[in-house]
């Protein structure tokens, strides 16, 4: 099984006229996703990749039957872009959208909770199940299928732990990139939800970044509620006090909450061993099997 994603999953590409919304369609694909429709307003009736383009998002969904969108559209348009996707309604919606005013994200996840929807992102590379389908821009060379469950801040820091992973011949059954700014849909919290409740998933990777408290409320629901082993990453450890370290939410207050030794103590604290490197990451979870 996988979480989020399978080879049944019909997508909408949100942008697909634009130059990263129709490099990407083609990458996903040639992957295997079942990509059925593009939603551009006013591009109706065009072809991208072989894709049909409609109108909206509703129509597109309403004629192809898709239930999962990705966003590649600009950040000025991107919060319209998620409210529609929402209206359709869709199962899944994936936003790789790097940028979108904070404020538009904050209405957009009033609305969220209003929904049955899984909003990935934004700002994040998208979901991936090896070999089924993957939506957003994930390499899909580096995947591998099997039963680690990976979700992680960091799209880079996804690609080192799951090139790590494969090459130790550690498939996973579904990558989770959760982005890193402020505002999110789907959180560590969200995703170690759905792993625990995938029978085929047998271990997890966890792998946060300095600020906010996401990692150590994380931390606080595995000790509670996860029996799957989790193996935990840190990123960061070096980063000073007060200045933003990549993502908008990587960031060290100077009251010292945030820092990646808090985050390692609570998941240490809740059973959770942490790897210093992306390499040992593989190594703890070697153990496991």
């Amino acid at each position: 099984m996988s979480v989020l994603v399978d080879d049944d999953t019909r997508v909408v590409v949100q942008g697909i006229t634009g130059g990263e919304g129709k490099f990407h369609t083609e990458q996903m694909i040639e992957y295997g996703t079942n990509v059925v429709a593009g939603a551009v307003p006013g591009r109706g009736g065009q072809e991208v990749a072989g894709v049909p383009v409609y109108d909206t998002v509703a129509g597109a969904a309403r004629e192809e039957d898709a239930d999962a969108a990705v966003v590649f559209v600009p950040p000025a348009f991107a919060g319209d872009a998620l409210f529609e996707a929402l209206d359709a309604p869709l199962d899944l919606v994936v936003a790789i959208t790097e940028g979108i005013p904070t404020q538009d994200m904050s209405r957009v996840y009033r609305q969220l909770q209003d929904t049955d929807t899984h909003l990935v992102g934004p700002n994040c590379p998208g979901v991936i199940t090896p070999g089924e389908a993957k939506l957003g821009i994930l390499p899909g060379n580096i995947f591998e299928a099997g039963n680690v469950g990976l979700v992680s801040r960091s799209g880079t820091l996804t690609y080192q732990v799951v090139d790590n992973l494969t090459e130790r011949g550690l498939g996973q059954s579904t990558a989770i990139g959760i982005g890193g700014d402020p505002i999110i849909g789907t959180d560590f919290i969200d995703a170690l939800e759905l792993f625990e409740d995938d029978p085929d998933t047998d271990a997890i990777v966890m792998c946060g970044e300095i600020g906010g408290e996401d990692e150590e409320e994380a931390a606080a629901y595995i000790d509670e509620h996860v029996d799957t082993p989790v193996v935990g990453f840190i990123a960061g450890r070096t980063a000073p006090p007060g200045k933003r370290m990549g993502h908008a939410g990587a960031i060290v207050s100077s009251s010292g909450t945030g820092t990646a030794e808090s985050k390692i103590n609570a998941l240490e604290s809740a059973g959770v061993p942490v790897g210093d490197t992306p390499n040992e990451v593989a190594d703890h979870v070697e153990d496991l099997f």
